[in-house]
Formats: structure tokens, C-alpha cells, sequence
């Protein structure tokens, strides 16, 4: 059974760098995946993230991105792109992941398909809460993780209230 990974990085204490994080949660909140789908809150992990990728196939990973577009751009890296855009500096996170993506790829099994999601932050500013730009971008977010997932053949269930 192939394995698959979300994972939701950034540092929930300053703002829309929180971003990745807050999709997993809002995941978590919502839905059931099949066992061979784990979604993680990544935090700040850096390097501890190797440990809980090890064995991955495919991953998606949410993320704040500091490009050159106005806030709230929704980027999305396939393939090579996802080295290109790591080369370049501009996650938030790109040491750890930079890294992290490299260990794996010289690994014994590297990840077969990485799919990275990431937004434009408009703050990073020290808050809780995501900035009025990207907070409804959870959402959107999310819809393009639960459309790939199913492109994957990966079910997913809505959590049902009791």
C-alpha cells in the first residue's frame, strides 16, 4: 500500500505563516482518511520531519511562500518544479525542507510525487489568526488537497456529528 503524506508547516505565532498549519487542522476538523493517508501538522519541525516522511510515496506539502506576488497568490509546484522553487529560496521554511526534500531524495525511497500548495502571505505579523486575505484560502486550499487526493484514488470520508 503506497503511502501518502500532507503536511502543513509554518509557525502558527506570526500570522498567515501559520498557513499550512491551519489547512491541516481545518482537515483534521473535517474529514476521515483512509489508513494510508496521514496528514501532519509539520510546526517547525525542520529536520525531525525526516522521521515521519521516511517511507512516503507521495506528498503534499502546505506552506507559506514568500515569492513576488501580491498576498494571497495560491502557488502550486509539481514535479521538478518543487526543486526549482525549494532551490530558490523562497519558502518561509526553506532550510528544514530544503533539506529535508534533499535527504529524502538521496534516500533509499525517495518520494515518487510531491505536489507543494502554498499562498502569498499578507502578514507576518505575531497573531493567532490568519490575515482577512488568506483566512478563507483554508478553504480553497483544502479543496485542491481533497481533489488530489481523489485524482490518487485516496478516499476520504466528512466527519459526521454524533
Amino acid at each position: 500500500m503506497e503511502k501518502v503524506t500532507v503536511l502543513g508547516v509554518g509557525n502558527i505565532l506570526l500570522s498567515d505563516e501559520g498557513f499550512g498549519v491551519r489547512v491541516v487542522e481545518h482537515l483534521l476538523s473535517r474529514f476521515r482518511f483512509s489508513e494510508s493517508v496521514e496528514v501532519i501538522d509539520g510546526g517547525t519541525m525542520g529536520y525531525e520531519l525526516l522521521r515521519f516522511l521516511h517511507g512516503t510515496d507521495k506528498l503534499i506539502l502546505v506552506d507559506a511562500i514568500k515569492g513576488s506576488r501580491p498576498p494571497g497568490t495560491i502557488y502550486r509546484f509539481t514535479g521538478e518544479e518543487v526543486k526549482t522553487y525549494y532551490r530558490q529560496k523562497v519558502s518561509m521554511h526553506q532550510l528544514g525542507i530544503q533539506e529535508v526534500l534533499a535527504m529524502l531524495e538521496i534516500g533509499e525511497k525517495p518520494i515518487a510525487q510531491m505536489l507543494v500548495l502554498g499562498i502569498e502571505p499578507a502578514s507576518l505579523e505575531m497573531s493567532l489568526s490568519l490575515s482577512p486575505i488568506i483566512a478563507p484560502l483554508v478553504e480553497t486550499v483544502s479543496a485542491e488537497i481533497a481533489k488530489q487526493l481523489a485524482a490518487w484514488g485516496l478516499p476520504f470520508f466528512p466527519l459526521t456529528a454524533d
